[in-house]
């Protein structure tokens, strides 16, 4: 099964951040903690909002492989490689305007600003690798491979923690040492991925045959593929904008608030790359589906990733339940930042039930390549939702903040419900006639 690898694998993203977020937490300032969460957010909300490559990928290279276009399934590799370049010169070249306004924006102490300067301009320059990671992670997930994804991201990131702890605590370099550890990660991950997609040509004998290049790069085809990515992006930004609302009001309500919500954030982020297991999973199982033309295919593996992420959903729940402040403790000495990350631990409890939905129904977006309702479901869940109840609630401080954090992702999983059972009562995400062809094949 793809998900078990991809839920293991994934877990390594969060806890690079846990890992982060613990070496820095043991200095003896709340406002290390929180440059590392406000520059960390930045670097997300840049290299994230970017993530349709990796989505857009995965679901164009399941469907090539499962009609078995072997000469697409190169297209779409390189065309998001070309892509992913593309914009990660633009954002070296912009890095100034862009860092001064997403610094603007985010607020927070002086020093808090100074240190978080500090690992954004350092973290700044793994964005070429960063990007193309993006491509070759969707590319081989998009190949049905678990086993080359999971690889390239438990060594990315275990050699991260690793340098990340050397540098931090062995060097002394503080901030500055955990941006270093990203970037030369990213850059290994490149390496590594980079050789993983050339074994995987070589063993299937994938080569550019007459005419490739022309097809290949093509604007119509990259007017196309740009048509997706705008759907997915408009969507990633607006997921983004929640998580990056979330770190400037806690900014504004103080160091501890701001470096309290960077630890249960942490969690989140381990609830949110493990549940993405399951949707990474169903990305790449439903695009087979709707490239073989099965609907049976298509249904069996949206059923079984919605009962299995439930299942992990519970599991978070009793773990953070039962453990939370013990692992809280775990992660920061600084008693200010523990009591407050204590005091707003019970929402982070509930969120699991609340979010794992949305993840696994992204993922059945996503493989079908279906990004107008992804952009239009996200929209109504940010703006319809979280903001509004943020604005009602904002009296309740940081509490307000949490519930809005949780009444969106109930809103998400809910309109993308209502979108799939939309499409499944009515034409369905597989024509009728392609399961008619279906049947006569069969």
């Amino acid at each position: 099964m793809l998900a078990l690898p991809m839920v293991l694998s994934n877990i390594t993203v969060p806890l690079l951040g846990l890992v982060d977020t613990i070496v820095i937490g043991h200095l003896d300032k709340a406002y290390y903690l929180g440059g590392v969460a406000v520059g960390a957010t930045i670097i997300s909300l840049i290299f994230w909002l970017l993530g349709f490559l990796r989505m857009s990928t995965t679901g164009l290279a399941a469907q090539a492989f499962g009609a078995g276009d072997e000469a697409k399934l190169l297209q779409v590799l390189v065309r998001g490689l070309v892509l992913a370049w593309g914009l990660a010169l633009v954002i070296l070249l912009l890095q100034k305007p862009i860092i001064d306004v997403a610094f603007w924006l985010m607020g927070g102490s002086d020093l808090v600003q100074q240190y978080a300067r500090d690992y954004v301009s350092v973290r700044i320059w793994s964005a070429p690798a960063a990007l193309s990671n993006l491509v070759l992670l969707g590319w081989l997930l998009g190949n049905q491979n678990a086993r080359a994804p999971m690889l390239l991201l438990i060594l990315g990131n275990g050699v991260n923690i690793v340098l990340d702890v050397w540098f931090v605590l062995g060097l002394g370099w503080q901030v500055k040492g955990a941006a270093a550890a990203s970037v030369l990660a990213d850059y290994l991950a490149t390496a590594l991925g980079a050789w993983l997609v050339w074994r995987t040509l070589q063993k299937r004998a994938i080569w550019p045959k007459a005419g490739f290049w022309t097809t290949c790069l093509n604007l119509a085809a990259f007017k196309q593929l740009l048509g997706l990515n705008r759907d997915i992006f408009i969507r990633a930004l607006c997921l983004q904008l929640t998580f990056a609302f979330m770190t400037i009001q806690g900014a504004r309500l103080g160091d501890e608030v701001l470096a309290a919500n960077a630890v249960l954030m942490n969690f989140l982020m381990f609830i949110s790359f493990g549940l993405d297991g399951f949707a990474y999973a169903v990305e790449a199982m439903v695009g087979r589906a709707v490239g073989a033309r099965s609907r049976l295919e298509f249904r069996l593996a949206c059923g079984l990733n919605l009962f299995w992420g439930a299942l992990v959903a519970l599991l978070f729940v009793l773990v953070f339940a039962l453990l939370g402040p013990e692992l809280i403790g775990l992660i920061t000495t600084i008693t200010e930042v523990r009591d407050q990350a204590v005091r707003y631990l019970p929402w982070l409890v509930l969120m699991p039930l609340a979010a794992c939905w949305c993840f696994i129904l992204d993922g059945i977006f996503i493989g079908t390549t279906r990004g107008t309702e992804m952009r239009d479901m996200m929209l109504i869940s940010t703006f319809g939702v979280f903001f509004p109840v943020w604005y009602f609630s904002q009296e309740l401080g940081n509490h307000g903040l949490w519930f809005s954090m949780l009444c969106f992702m109930l809103a998400r999983g809910l309109t993308l419900g209502c979108a799939w059972w939309r499409l499944e009562r009515g034409q369905g995400f597989i024509s009728h006639d392609d399961v008619t062809r279906e049947k006569h094949h069969v």
